[in-house]
């Protein structure tokens, strides 16, 4: 089962010990091959909206910084069990945040977008 894993930021600032154990963390998710991508993502972006055949393209931000999704990771996991326990494991490193964890479904899961 994959897994989308958003965050909205944490409350600790990065420094030297944090980034030590924030690498030591993905390098262990990666050679588990539970840790399929991860990254951080610019504020503001694209909104893109399709109405009528029209589509509106809209530079952002949209939101306050307090509320954007600041970073990623795409996992793989047996459960949606063991995807919290790595989120909780992800927060106990970055700190006070929020996340949203979503299944990710694709072609070999037997339906398209949309259809769950």
């Amino acid at each position: 089962m994959r897994f989308l894993m958003t965050t909205k930021g944490g409350s600790r600032t990065p420094d030297a010990a944090m980034m030590a154990e924030m690498g030591a963390f993905i390098e262990e998710m990666t050679r588990a091959g539970v840790l399929l991508a991860t990254g951080g993502l610019e504020p503001g972006g694209l909104r893109m909206v399709s109405s009528g055949g029209e589509i509106t393209v809209t530079d952002g931000p949209f939101t306050e910084a307090k509320e954007a999704i600041v970073s990623f990771a795409l996992i793989e996991a047996r459960s949606r069990e063991e995807a919290v326990e790595l989120a909780r494991r992800f927060w106990k490193i970055a700190g006070d945040g929020e996340s949203a964890i979503q299944q990710v479904f694709g072609p070999e899961d037997g339906a398209g977008a949309g259809s769950r």
